[in-house]
């Protein structure tokens, strides 16, 4: 399961209102790369057939199969600090990650290292 911080779930309530699109969910996936191996990626969607949901404080987040083996039990905060504002994921399956934040390899899989974009 996934978790959102009730600053992240306010943030993405005011995004999915505020899109023009009948986009209706916040989706978390990871990808092979970044410079430790797999990335995090989010983005406003819709919920696809095989998509594992949650409602949480009134957000659906929707996350591939693939990609929950990665991050079950991650939560995702919303800061807004000295260094900047943004989403913030908190990954317990996370053995390694680089500096930024935003790219992470497990205890079980390495992925692929690459550039950070």
């Amino acid at each position: 399961m996934i978790t959102l911080t009730e600053n992240a779930a306010e943030k993405l309530r005011d995004m999915l209102n505020d899109s023009d699109q009948e986009l209706d969910a916040l989706r978390i996936y990871t990808k092979l790369g970044g410079c430790t191996g797999y990335s995090y990626a989010m983005a406003l969607d819709i919920q696809k057939p095989n998509d594992l949901s949650w409602d949480i404080h009134g957000v659906k987040v929707v996350v591939d199969p693939e990609s929950i083996e990665l991050i079950d039990g991650s939560e995702v905060d919303y800061v807004d600090d000295l260094t900047g504002e943004g989403f913030k994921i908190n990954n317990p399956n996370a053995t390694t990650m680089c500096g930024c934040g935003s790219s992470f390899r497990t205890a079980d899989k390495a992925g692929q290292p690459g550039s950070c974009e």
